[in-house]
């Protein structure tokens, strides 16, 4: 069992929003709570997942949803997954629910890594809003239509997808990093008729032009009628004309000083479509994700509110790009009405330490960030405890691969001692978690809180059995609000099937080799289609990746299976930190720590030194890209990842090609 790290105090635990929902579901349901946390927990969630038409209206109540109309039932076909319905006669507006209270109070500070900072309070927020969508209505966006966004993670693109919401039209973004190639996969797809671009952005003190990129790729999708040039601090307006006449080219800040007519959120059904987001793409064209008004609100507030207890008065940041969905769950944030943090650029510039700079500077109360994130800080021997006052941070979140035991070790001893640690998990597939924190329950290192109301998560073995303290496939088995409305360009949802229900009939398969414990929590072994088998044992390649987190000569590996006479092999791959160098010893070091702490079956037959590691845009390890690589099969669509170039480091390695290697 896990290292109990951190526990709530009763008086918090008395305070929190998770205990005044619990009381009131309590009263009318009679669940049985007793005032024990765990098992009240416990309770509540077993109780989410067996009626979950009590459960969400129960929500949608407490945290006063607004719409024109609410529905009379919660959900229709409820076995039927997919295909269960929700709410199906409530008409309600997304961007309606964070522009509710529209004051003086600010709604976002956003910051880049030049120095730029700016705020703006809900009622600026409101007035931007108004005027894009009242242009966007005069250029004949309705709803249903696409708007692309390809932006980095500023106020207007927040204003820009309001906009697009209150008016029913679809919005998609893609952060400026995007490659040509990764932006048409995924504009070129759903066709949308204008995009909000920029013509730069800053990132490691470099400033990066991407302004015949976006015309390029402007000009290859036929739909798109209008590029509308945002401005980013620091970078002059882009005023040369497109010389291309058939496209239109405006600013946004010409819109912006433009009188508009008032702002009207067009009612629309619980399900219409809000946002498209993309799988990863490393198997060939991203898949179109689309996820509905209703779901992703109700989803979003229940995980800001419940799990994470975010109130008004709390200022929240987390670090993202506007191509990872942790951006969209973050501009929800707002439908709670605290003050939102946005920040672009490189989260190590000008130093290691400034997001901790950030977060002290802001007075941060709840600060996230990625696991790989924590373990540079690690490496880079950050510690804020003794060199920042972060006071008033109460809680840190952790997400985008698993956060080991030494990252959670990492934050108690060097962050803080007295935060509330979430390490969370989910996707873009869900645009949320299935697993998350829980202000109410102790924390223990390694492991994830708990499964999120009303998500019947479970580990499953390979019979389809549930299983505690084995490792297995995670799934959901019953169906949930925020699952996609369905794929783009998938009319027979044959796609949609085949992603998440083909395994398991009306269970979603999420991909993830995990594990429940016996404290409740749950640990992420790594993705399953990257799942090691030497000797025919399953291993999660996160298993090998926590004991190589200990060397802090090592900046990033990749762990993968290699085809080896009739068998499968273990072969690491290290990244080295900038001065240290690979050598025999340390490489002997890391296997007897993989075997010492994992078992022999993980110990990698082979560790060698590449330059660097290929990551996908959202910065997850491309394990699969990797392996085709080793065993000379193509990558289907290498314009999914960040750096495709670091595929070259795997291709064609003496080691791989005969017996023998690095030992």
């Amino acid at each position: 069992m896990n290292q109990l790290i951190w526990r709530p105090d009763a008086k918090a635990i008395q305070n929190s929003q998770l205990t005044a929902f619990s009381r009131g579901v309590d009263a009318q349901h009679n669940i049985g709570l007793d005032g024990d946390p765990a098992e009240d927990y416990a309770k509540l969630h077993a109780w989410s997942t067996q009626y979950p038409g009590e459960f969400w209206q129960a929500f949608w109540t407490f945290t006063g949803i607004r719409a024109e109309q609410a529905s009379e039932e919660v959900v229709l076909d409820p076995d039927k997954f997919p295909g269960a319905r929700w709410f199906p006669q409530a008409r309600l507006n997304y961007a309606e629910n964070l522009l509710s209270e529209p004051g003086d109070k600010t709604a976002f500070i956003s910051m880049l890594e030049n120095g730029h900072r700016e705020t703006h309070s809900y009622a600026d927020i409101y007035r931007q809003t108004e005027r894009i969508a009242w242009q966007l209505c005069k250029l004949g966006i309705s709803p249903g239509d696409r708007v692309a966004g390809w932006l980095p993670n500023i106020v207007p693109t927040a204003t820009t997808m309001l906009a697009s919401s209150s008016i029913g039209a679809v919005y998609s973004s893609c952060s400026p990093d995007f490659g040509e190639p990764g932006a048409l996969d995924r504009f070129g797809q759903i066709e949308p008729k204008v995009l909000f671009a920029c013509d730069g952005y800053f990132y490691a003190g470099k400033t990066i032009s991407i302004r015949d990129k976006v015309r390029r790729v402007a000009g290859q999708v036929p739909s798109i009628h209008t590029i509308v040039w945002v401005g980013v601090p620091g970078l002059p307006e882009p005023v040369d004309p497109s010389p291309d006449n058939t496209m239109q080219e405006v600013s946004l800040q010409d819109w912006l000083n433009q009188p508009a007519e008032p702002l009207t959120f067009t009612q629309l059904p619980f399900d219409h479509p809000l946002y498209i987001l993309y799988s990863s793409g490393t198997t060939g064209k991203p898949k179109c994700i689309v996820h509905g008004q209703g779901g992703t609100l109700m989803q979003h507030k229940k995980e800001h509110q419940l799990h994470l207890d975010l109130r008004a008065d709390d200022t929240l940041f987390f670090f993202t790009t506007c191509g990872w969905m942790m951006w969209n769950w973050l501009i929800s944030a707002l439908a709670s009405h605290c003050t939102v943090v946005l920040f672009d650029g490189s989260p190590f510039h000008p130093t290691p330490s400034a997001m901790f700079d950030l977060c002290q500077a802001e007075q941060v109360d709840i600060f996230g960030i990625s696991a790989k994130f924590l373990s540079g800080a690690h490496k880079a021997g950050i510690k804020p405890r003794e060199t920042h006052n972060l006071s008033r941070m109460r809680m840190l979140i952790s997400t985008g691969s698993p956060l080991t035991q030494e990252g959670f070790q990492y934050v108690y001893r060097d962050i803080d001692p007295n935060c509330h640690l979430v390490s969370m998990s989910g996707g873009t597939d869900l645009i949320s978690c299935f697993m998350l924190g829980n202000p109410n329950l102790p924390v223990y290192d390694g492991e994830l809180q708990c499964a999120g109301l009303g998500m019947a998560v479970d580990i499953w073995d390979e019979q389809g059995n549930s299983v505690i303290n084995e490792k297995g496939e995670l799934v959901c088995t019953t169906a949930f609000p925020s699952a996609p409305v369905g794929f783009w360009n998938d009319p027979d949802n044959k796609k949609y099937h085949g992603a998440y229900f083909e395994q398991y009939p009306n269970v979603w398969v999420h991909g993830d080799y995990a594990e429940k414990t016996a404290n409740g929590g749950y640990i992420i072994h790594g993705r399953s289609d990257a799942v090691l088998n030497p000797g025919g044992v399953r291993i999660g390649t996160a298993e090998i990746y926590r004991q190589v987190e200990n060397f802090a000569e090592v900046a990033d590996a990749v762990c993968i299976g290699q085809e080896w006479e009739d068998d499968v092999r273990v072969v690491l791959f290290v990244v080295m930190q900038a001065g240290a160098r690979f050598s025999t010893t340390l490489a002997d070091a890391i296997k007897l720590r993989i075997r010492n702490f994992a078992s022999p079956r993980h110990t990698p037959a082979l560790i060698l030194e590449v330059d660097d590691i290929p990551r996908t845009m959202s910065g997850k390890i491309a394990e699969l890209a990797v392996r085709d690589v080793v065993h000379n099969r193509p990558v289907k669509n290498t314009s999914a990842l960040a750096n495709p170039e670091a595929l070259e480091n795997f291709r064609h390695l003496p080691a791989l090609q005969v017996p023998g290697g690095h030992p």
